[in-house]
Parts: structure tokens; sequence; C-alpha cells
């Protein structure tokens, strides 16, 4: 089940996601005395991470972690986390603390029971998670028709994360599962421009989880998905 919200432009989506997911964490924070918060990279969502960060909530109560990571030091510039510092982790939120994937030193493959273990931990609870989706119909990293998707859909696979080596993408890769994924408490879909909504539309109607992994998750029985559109 999604809910559908279509927006005029890329501030007013960004406004009204910022406003959404504060309002999100601070019930959370009310309820458990914490938040937390799981983010994706891409160019999509850095106007949603400005306007999140000028919201003025309980930031030191809130952790906030990612949906994928490539396998990159946090200050390559290539990598998730240092997007999440450059333009989230300011103003308001520059309280807030970050749980990175990346382990220094290790290969992702040989890291895949460390992060899970961390991320097991720091993210028992998940109040909100944001994905994104590329042209080919990827979500976090799980890319179509990779060799390991079939463990990374596998929801009596109860890891946090898996490696994901893309072949059509640079750099190896650190994923949440679907499992993870599908246990958040709620679940975003942030996507922009005509193209990706196309794809969007194809992956509801075709539901091949292979060819558009991004349908392993939009088409849960019984699971509501918001989905931000402009």
């Amino acid at each position: 089940m999604n809910d559908f919200k279509e927006f005029s432009s890329s501030e007013e989506l960004a406004q009204n996601l910022a406003q959404n997911i504060a309002l999100i964490l601070e019930d959370s924070i009310k309820a458990y005395g914490q938040a937390t918060l799981l983010v994706s990279g891409g160019n999509t969502p850095k106007l949603f991470f400005q306007k999140l960060s000028e919201i003025n909530i309980a930031w030191k109560k809130v952790t906030i972690g990612l949906v994928d990571e490539r396998w990159l030091e946090n200050d390559s510039k290539d990598s998730n986390a240092f997007l999440v510092q450059e333009r989230l982790l300011i103003n308001f939120a520059k309280e807030a603390r970050f749980v990175g994937l990346y382990v220094k030193g290790v290969s992702a493959s040989s890291a895949q029971k460390i992060c899970s273990k961390i991320y097991e931990k720091e993210f028992e609870r998940t109040d909100v998670l944001v994905l994104g989706m590329g042209t080919d119909g990827h979500t976090a990293s799980l890319f179509p028709n990779n060799e390991r998707l079939k463990e990374a859909y596998d929801l009596t696979n109860d890891n946090f994360c898996i490696c994901i080596e893309p072949k059509t993408a640079p750099y190896e890769r650190m994923s949440l599962t679907l499992r993870k994924v599908l246990e958040a408490k709620n679940i975003i879909l942030h996507i922009e421009g005509k193209e990706k909504l196309e794809v969007y539309r194809s992956a509801i109607e075709a539901k091949d989880i292979y060819k558009y992994p991004v349908s392993s998750v939009l088409n849960q029985t019984g699971k509501k998905i918001e989905v931000y559109y402009s």
C-alpha cells in the first residue's frame, strides 16, 4: 500500500518531507527518550537534508545512520557519510549522533557481520527510513539482477547488512537487507523527475523484484510506504 504525495517543486517536497520526519522524530523522543533515522545518499536528498537540519528538535537524542554506503573512507567525497556530514549534520542537526557503515581497514565482504552487529545495536528500532531510487530501479544498494539479491531479499535472513558489488556502478557497497528495511516503523521513498516517476510506475506494475529491486519494498502486502515525488 503506497501513499503517493506529489509536490509542485523540489523546494515544496523538501520542506514537507523535513517537517513530517521532524514530527516523527519528536514523537519518538517523547515516547522513548530517543529517535533513529536512516537515510540514503545521492543528489536527490540534498535539499531535504538542508531543510531538516534547520528544524529545531532535540537532535542530541537522535541517532542517524545510512541505508547503504559505498566502501570508501568517510571523508571521501563519493561516500554517503561525507554527504550526510556536509548536508545534514549542520545547523541544529549538528548535535545528532551519526553512525556510519564503513569499517576502516576491512574489506566490505569481511565487514558484513561487523556492520550487522553495529547496526542491530544502534537501530534495533528504526523510527524513519528514507529510500532513494535509481533510474535502473535500484534502491539502497540493491541493484537489478545482482547475484546477491536472493540473499538480500530472504526475509528469514536476520542479518542487518549485506555486501553488494554492483555490475553497473562503481565501488563495493554495504546495504541493508530487505528484512531490515521493512522493519522500519516509517518507510519513505523520495523520488524526483519524470524519468524516475516512469520507473516507479513500471516497478509497481511489473512486480519483478529482480529487474526492479525497489519493487521488493513497494509491493509488500500490508506495508504502508509513503512516496514523496516532485
